[in-house]
């Protein structure tokens, strides 16, 4: 153990002469030091917009006057997704969904507003966050700086010499290994920083930063390993970095580019426009409820009528107009649904082939437990969508309940009576609140790509000691 602390100590002041390394080193801790600053300043921008919106949008809602109910369902209301802090670490999806949602009566729709669509199209190639410099250009980094542990060794001689006087190719392979990791350790530490701060922000779990954590040491790790070893079969330094950086470009630009396309192209998503046809279409078969001689509504007067004893919608005890519209409003919102979960179905069957192309690129299983972790997937996003559509669904139906208890059917069907209710019906009504997804709900969708991490780590920890041991061999 002493000489592999002895080799790691003596590789690790070979990388401090070494200017350029010093240089490299430094520039990446400044960059990860601007990406934590500018990602921070980004989030507390957008989050205080969405506040701001937020009050604003409540405030008009609650100050409008009295009014029909139905004309309440119409005017509608906009809730908007709040941030979370650990965004500013990850922003996962959160750049390419939209963040507010116009709920009204007779449908649901889409969040609007992404930040794709309001800045330059380089958003869509990749902000600058402490997660992009982790699990992109801290590997570049490490390259840079470890390619030549071992390569160079053989290249001046010196590995044959080390190895007649005495040291063991396990000692050498894991000496160099440990300085490499020595640096991917400091690599990280601005990012650990960063995150155990934005954790604290969040009121965050630290089961959760943890798994982050142990995510991003695991990622390190598998680069770590796989610089040495490359470096140990190759003849030459050069060789060592052009097949490192040939590495480098195919597992963190090329698989993460060309994935998605693959798999949108094979489990392809209805488009906006297809899907609101469809609904249309539905819609239109399933009945009108303006409409006096519908099929489908006029059974459902008989069969009002029937449950009250009566046989005039004008001797109902409530409103009818406002049962038409409850009844309404649960057939279209079941149709909606129906086709939100089946979008997010097929979404989600996207994701899952996409964790198992991760078992070929570990900066898919990297970027699936950050964005897990932090918040910002595809499943965070889905919950905000879903209790936005449950609070739509509420307030409409509590208009309507209004609707139908609140006003008289005469009074209603009179156009010359001012059949206005108190503000104080929506003046009342609870605020949206949105619920970010259980910690333990959060760590779920993460392990499995942990797993990945750690099956990858574990493979290339057996290659390490099997071709240490081959090492003393290769010489003689």
């Amino acid at each position: 153990m002493s000489r592999v602390l002895t080799i790691a100590l003596s590789e690790g002041r070979a990388l401090l002469r070494n200017r350029t390394a010093v240089i490299s080193a430094a520039l990446f801790l400044l960059l990860s030091l601007m990406a934590i600053l500018n990602a921070w300043d980004q989030f507390r921008y957008a989050q205080g917009l969405r506040q701001t919106y937020q009050s604003e949008a409540n405030q008009t809602f609650d100050a409008q006057p009295d009014r029909h109910p139905h004309r309440m369902v119409h005017y509608g209301h906009f809730v908007f997704r709040p941030l979370n802090p650990m965004a500013a670490f990850d922003p996962g999806v959160d750049a390419f969904t939209g963040q507010m949602l116009y709920l009204e009566g007779h449908r649901q729709n889409s969040a609007n507003f992404s930040d794709t669509r309001q800045n330059t199209s380089l958003v869509r190639f990749g902000q600058l966050t402490p997660a992009f410099c982790l699990q992109v250009l801290a590997p570049l980094l490490l390259i840079f700086l470890g390619f030549g542990v071992i390569a160079r060794e053989r290249e001046n001689g010196t590995l044959v010499l080390c190895l007649t006087q005495g040291v063991t190719g396990p000692q050498m392979f894991w000496g160099k290994t440990l300085c490499l990791a020595v640096v991917a350790g400091l690599i990280l530490l601005p990012a650990l920083v960063s995150l155990a701060w934005l954790a604290t922000q969040a009121m965050l779990g630290w089961g959760l930063t943890l798994a982050i954590l142990t995510g991003y040491v695991l990622y390190l790790l598998i680069w770590t390993i796989g610089i040495v070893l490359v470096s140990r079969y190759a003849r030459r330094g050069r060789e060592a970095l052009l097949g490192l950086i040939a590495l480098w470009a195919f597992f963190c630009v090329f698989v993460p580019r060309i994935a998605p396309d693959l798999i949108a192209h094979a489990r392809p998503l209805l488009t906006q426009m297809e899907t609101d046809i469809r609904i249309h279409k539905e819609l239109k078969a399933m009945g009108d409820s303006h409409n006096p001689d519908d099929p489908y509504f006029n059974a459902f007067r008989q069969k009002v009528l029937k449950s009250y004893g009566v046989s005039r919608v004008e001797d109902l005890p409530v409103n009818y107009k406002g049962l038409l519209a409850l009844e309404g409003e649960r057939m279209t919102s079941a149709l909606f649904k129906a086709y939100a979960d089946r979008n997010f179905g097929q979404q989600h069957a996207q994701t899952r082939l996409m964790d198992g192309v991760g078992l070929l690129a570990p900066v898919l299983a990297v970027q699936r437990v950050s964005m897990s972790g932090a918040g910002t997937d595809l499943s965070a996003y889905q919950a905000f969508l879903e209790q936005g559509e449950a609070y739509r669904f509420g307030l409409v139906q509590h208009l309507n309940q209004l609707q139908a208890t609140a006003l008289t059917y005469a009074d209603d069907t009179n156009k010359a009576r001012e059949n206005r209710i108190s503000h104080d019906h929506w003046t009342d009504y609870p605020d949206f609140v949105f619920r970010p997804p259980a910690m333990a709900e959060r760590l779920e969708r993460l392990s499995p790509a942990l797993g990945v991490l750690a099956l990858w780590c574990g493979v290339l920890l057996g290659l390490g000691q099997w071709s240490a041991l081959r090492l003393e061999r290769l010489m003689k």
